[in-house]
Order: structure tokens, then C-alpha cells, then sequence
């Protein structure tokens, strides 16, 4: 007798999409399909999930073709430079954002000076004489603590030395060695009271203000970008949860990127089983490496290699709270196409509500400890999941 398990089924399409790898940086390159927390991030922010639900994924699909599109990456400096770049100023420097305002450019690659305006295309005429003023006001602060500073300090220096062999002299526990004590406090507070009035004035009148000054670069990266996606998503999760999602499965905005927009073409309930069946299936489907070891989904493996396909270690658990995701444990998965079973068991599972039946492999992602975090449509990530 089989095995029965109740899912929702959900097929979708998009017209382009980029599942960006994280490991890449410059050139974005893409998964094949979208990965595990993408999936289960696009039907939390469907449901209006705003804490994790538990549940289980089955992603498999096809795409017509992969191209490159050009965008144009900006790489902020590690300091302000005067000739070359972009200046910028950051709108909110004390947040995560990067959003900036372009003040000026410069026109070749040497030579240039924002300073001085020398080839330069200015964008803002007011923020280029605000910078101007700063770095005006910054060599100012340097000339004062050159000279006038430098002075104050050894004026205190020596006066610390005098009263200390003041001290000395009338050794302690003499008539008027507390006086020459207290005045040496006095003095020692005098010249700490200094210092951190030129210190706070050159942090806020000067190194605050400049800090939000940057210099970029900008170079053309690219996008991979695959064609004409189809997916077949199968979820299952407890019976209220499929509920919801078959009510919101409409709901799904997009997948990848916030441009990655997605047509949901069909949804509904369906019965898996498990027994002995000969399935066989031509779609591409990340599929569990434990599962094809253990022989339960065969890879049409060739040349004597067990398994064929491309592995890739997708995230399930990784912390966000920095900004960046930091990926903690990552299920190994196999990439392949034209599989097949004899029996389905175990984390098996096969759709035969139509044909051709479809062979579901659970990727299990046990999630108790996860926070979810729904990003803003701006955001290039839509859905993360990250540990408390």
C-alpha cells in the first residue's frame, strides 16, 4: 500500500531572472533555479508571513537560455581622493544604505582636482563648496595643532614637571605638598579639558561632515541572465499552512531580483505517493545528494560516475543581522536533469495527478531557530532567513 502525502503544486514562469550565486561579486552570476530560501522567502512575503513556517520544498524546472546584461557597478574608495572618481555624498552615512549625490566627476584618468577644479564636470555646485570648505576647514585644524596646539601642550608639559619636582622636593606628608598636589589636579584636568575641546570640535565640525564625502569608481560588471523559466514548486507543510499559500500563491511578485517578475500559471492540492513506480522525468531539479548516494533517485550517471550533475552547497542557515549575509550551514545538493526511480521511499516522493509524473525530492530545511526578514522591493535580495 502507498504512501500518501498531501502537497500544493505551483507552476509558474518568468520571462528573466538572475539567482544570484553569493559567492560572486563583480559579474553576478546565476543558479540554474532559484534556491531554497528564495522560494520558501517568496511564499512567506505571499502569505504575509512575518515569522518563519515550516515547510518543505521540491524545486525542479527548465530555462530556454542564459545571456549577460551590463550594469554599472560603483566600488566606493577606501579614502576621499582629490583627482580621480567620483566625488560623492552619502545621504544617510550613518546607515547601511549606499545611496549617494553625485557632487562631481573628474574627466580624465590623472591630473584632475576636485580642490582646485581642474577638469571636473561639477553635478552640485553647492555640495562641491561645501567639501571645498571642510577640507579648507581640515587644513586649518592641522596648522592650529601644529603651532598654537603644540605649543599648549608643552606649555602643560613643562608646568606637570615643575610641579612634580615642586613635589619632590617638599617630599609628602610636608607642609604644602597637598597644595602643589592639588594644583598639579587642577592642572592635569585643565589640559584633559583642552584636548577634548579640540578633539570634539575637529570631530564635529570637520571629520563628521567630510566622512560623508566619498570617492567612487565605476566600472560596467555583468548580469547572467536566464530565459524563459519555467518551475514547478511542490510544498508541503501542515494543512493549514498549504492552505494559506493556495489561497496567496496568486501573490508571488517575483523571484530573484525585485525585477524578476513571475506569472503563477497554476496552483493546487495534490496527492504524493510512495511505493514501487518507475518514474523517469526530462526537467532539471536540484535534488538531494544523501538521496542519490543512497540509490534512491537514479542520475543517469555515465562513464562510471555514480552521480551527474553540478553540486552546489545552497544556503539554509545564515545570519543577516550585519547587512551581509553570512552563510552558518549549507545543504549539498545535486543539479541534474533526465533522473529517474524504481521505488519512491524515504524523501521520495512522486505527483501522478498528470502526466508526465513528476518525481519530488524534498529539500528539507529545518528552520525553528530562523528570523525572517522580508527585504524592500528595491532591494536587489527579496527574502533571507537569519539566525537570532
Amino acid at each position: 500500500m502507498s504512501n500518501l502525502k498531501t502537497a500544493v503544486r505551483i507552476k509558474l514562469h518568468q520571462t528573466s531572472a538572475n539567482y544570484r550565486r553569493e559567492e560572486t561579486i563583480e559579474n553576478k552570476m546565476t543558479y540554474p533555479l532559484p534556491p531554497i530560501s528564495t522560494v520558501i522567502g517568496a511564499l512567506h512575503s505571499a502569505c504575509g508571513y512575518t515569522e518563519y513556517k515550516e515547510m518543505d520544498v521540491s524545486i525542479q524546472g527548465k530555462f530556454a537560455s542564459m545571456h549577460k546584461e551590463p550594469y554599472t557597478d560603483y566600488c566606493f574608495l577606501n579614502s576621499t581622493m582629490d583627482d580621480r572618481g567620483i566625488l560623492v555624498k552619502m545621504r544617510n552615512a550613518s546607515m547601511l544604505s549606499n545611496a549617494f549625490i553625485k557632487v562631481a566627476s573628474a574627466k580624465k584618468s590623472q591630473g584632475n582636482s576636485f580642490l582646485k577644479g581642474i577638469t571636473i564636470d561639477v553635478h552640485s555646485s553647492e555640495l562641491l563648496e561645501e567639501y571645498r570648505a571642510l577640507k579648507k576647514l581640515g587644513t586649518e585644524i592641522q596648522d592650529y595643532k601644529k603651532t598654537e596646539y603644540k605649543e599648549k601642550i608643552k606649555e602643560f608639559k613643562e608646568k606637570k614637571k615643575e610641579l612634580a619636582d615642586k613635589k619632590k622636593a617638599i617630599g609628602k606628608g610636608n607642609a604644602g605638598f597637598e597644595t602643589v598636589a592639588e594644583e598639579e589636579k587642577a592642572l592635569k584636568a585643565e589640559e584633559k579639558k583642552y584636548q577634548e575641546t579640540v578633539a570634539r570640535y575637529e570631530e564635529e565640525n570637520y571629520k563628521k561632515p567630510v566622512a560623508k564625502f566619498r570617492t567612487v569608481t565605476k566600472s560596467i560588471r555583468y548580469y547572467e541572465i536566464l530565459d524563459q523559466i519555467d518551475l514547478i514548486i511542490h510544498v508541503t507543510a501542515d494543512e493549514e499552512i498549504l492552505d494559506d499559500i493556495l489561497e496567496h500563491a496568486y501573490d508571488l511578485k517575483a523571484i530573484g531580483r525585485s525585477e524578476d517578475f513571475v506569472e503563477v500559471l497554476d496552483v493546487q492540492k495534490v496527492q504524493l505517493e510512495q511505493g514501487r513506480s518507475r518514474v523517469r522525468t526530462l526537467n532539471s531539479a536540484y535534488l538531494s545528494y544523501d538521496d542519490i548516494v543512497a540509490g534512491r533517485i537514479r542520475t543517469g550517471a555515465m562513464s562510471g560516475r555514480k552521480i551527474a550533475g553540478t553540486a552546489y552547497y545552497l544556503g539554509k542557515k545564515y545570519d543577516a543581522t550585519t547587512g551581509k549575509r553570512i552563510f552558518l550551514d549549507k545543504k549539498r545538493v545535486v543539479y541534474t536533469s533526465n533522473f529517474n526511480i524504481d521505488e519512491a521511499s524515504g524523501n521520495v516522493w512522486i505527483d501522478k495527478t498528470e502526466k508526465p509524473f513528476y518525481i519530488v525530492n524534498h529539500l528539507h530545511v529545518h528552520s525553528h531557530n530562523f528570523q525572517l526578514s522580508l527585504k524592500s522591493q528595491n532591494d536587489k535580495l527579496l527574502y533571507e532567513f537569519h539566525l537570532p
